[in-house]
């Protein structure tokens, strides 16, 4: 803030004269930088569409999952351990009563969503990083988020990793709900690499459960000795993308080492190979593993060389733009864009969104309205982004926020 009021000192016009003057036209200047949602919106294309892109939150403290609720508002998670409530008007509050987490190298309080029948049941589902003994693991909690939207009743925390591991790091961590009603987390290999392929334990895996925490019968493990019966599919280094299709088949963003990140249509009890196949080399640039390929285990649908470090990921509906409909929109943390993939006949990046606001990007969302959203991690920001000329934000519209 003094580096802010220095740079301001030299720019007081001769016209702020009283200490009156003064004081409102800090209080307005103020507002301008710091209210959320105050900036408007900045013309930008993408892909040929002429698009606007605005930003709806700002002064978030590294922000890493978003939820839309149906009462025009959004939830944004900061990973120190807050749950920020946006309504339709830019008020802003932390939510209370949300669980404790260790908010350490990648850990933290991480991804965030509401439920399919939120507007009858007010569920949240929260992933976030608990200690473990010594250690620590990726858990998922539930929540009744209060009539009022100030604070979490009845937090349930219903599944976590097991064991326990050291470091802070690759906890996957993003949550989907699947048309059935069922939740697919994502979980990294925690940085020991060798537990991706021990399907004894949930690292490296993505897990598939009911809201109440027990894993459904139907899992490809359920009912076979010595696999834990949550696992849905094992073999993954770090997803912190996971999005349903069109059809509510499941897709994640995973990173890689060196090279490698990979985009992947997770399928039941299949092993997608990691560490002993990859398309990257180790940070010290040691071959990974056998190399590219291996009998049993799956390759991906796309992978990038080099890394850009991918994370949260939507596929696109079409609502608003019907031409990127079932297209796959994924952040990049490391080169600060928004790649977007076309499935259609096999995958493949057809452009790089980089935009002044796409900096560290962690999250994309689809909102109900089709507009499209990110969370900015370097800005500490969520932008919205919309079709040029359209209508103010539809949050602000709505009455009741």
């Amino acid at each position: 803030m003094s580096r802010l009021r220095s740079s301001l000192a030299g720019e007081l016009t001769p016209a702020v004269k009283s200490p009156l003057t003064l004081t409102v036209w800090l209080h307005t200047l103020a507002l301008a930088v710091f209210l959320p949602g105050a900036a408007t919106a900045e013309p930008r294309n993408i892909g040929g569409a002429a698009v606007d892109v605005e930003r709806m939150a700002s002064r978030l403290d590294t922000p890493w999952g978003l939820a839309f609720l149906p009462e025009c508002a959004f939830l944004v998670t900061e990973r120190g351990g807050a749950l920020v409530r946006i309504d339709a008007h830019s008020n802003r509050h932390s939510v209370g009563g949300v669980p404790p987490v260790i908010a350490r190298g990648q850990g933290g309080l991480l991804d965030v969503e509401a439920a399919h029948d939120f507007a009858a049941t007010r569920e949240i589902f929260l992933t976030h990083s608990v200690r473990q003994g010594r250690g620590s693991g990726t858990a998922l909690s539930t929540a009744r988020l209060s009539d009022d939207g100030r604070h979490l009743e009845n937090l349930r925390r219903v599944f976590e990793t097991a064991p326990g591991s050291d470091g802070h790091r690759h906890y996957g961590s993003r949550v989907v709900e699947a048309p059935d009603g069922s939740l697919f987390v994502t979980i990294g290999d925690r940085g020991d690499r060798k537990t991706a392929q021990e399907v004894d334990s949930h690292n490296g895996t993505i897990v598939r459960i009911r809201r109440d925490g027990t894993a459904p019968p139907d899992n490809p493990f359920f009912s076979v000795p010595g696999v834990l019966p949550e696992i849905w599919s094992f073999g993954h280094r770090n997803p912190q993308g996971a999005a349903l299709d069109l059809e509510g088949n499941l897709w994640t963003a995973e990173h890689g080492a060196r090279g490698g990140d990979e985009i992947n249509l997770v399928r039941p009890g299949l092993n997608f190979g990691w560490p002993v196949i990859s398309y990257g080399v180790h940070y010290s640039g040691r071959k990974i593993g056998d190399g590219f390929a291996k009998d049993g285990m799956e390759q991906p649908e796309f992978y990038w060389d080099p890394s850009i470090a991918p994370s949260g990921m939507t596929i696109y509906s079409g609502k608003l733009w019907p031409e990127w409909k079932g297209q796959l929109f994924v952040g990049s943390l490391k080169f600060d864009h928004i790649s977007r993939l076309d499935p259609a006949e096999g995958v493949r990046e057809i452009e790089r969104i980089d935009l002044p606001e796409t900096k560290r990007v962690r999250d994309v969302q689809e909102a109900p309205d089709g507009t499209l959203w990110f969370i900015s991690e370097d800005r500490g920001a969520v932008y919205r982004i919309q079709p040029a000329g359209a209508e103010g934000p539809a949050l602000r519209d709505c009455p009741n926020g």
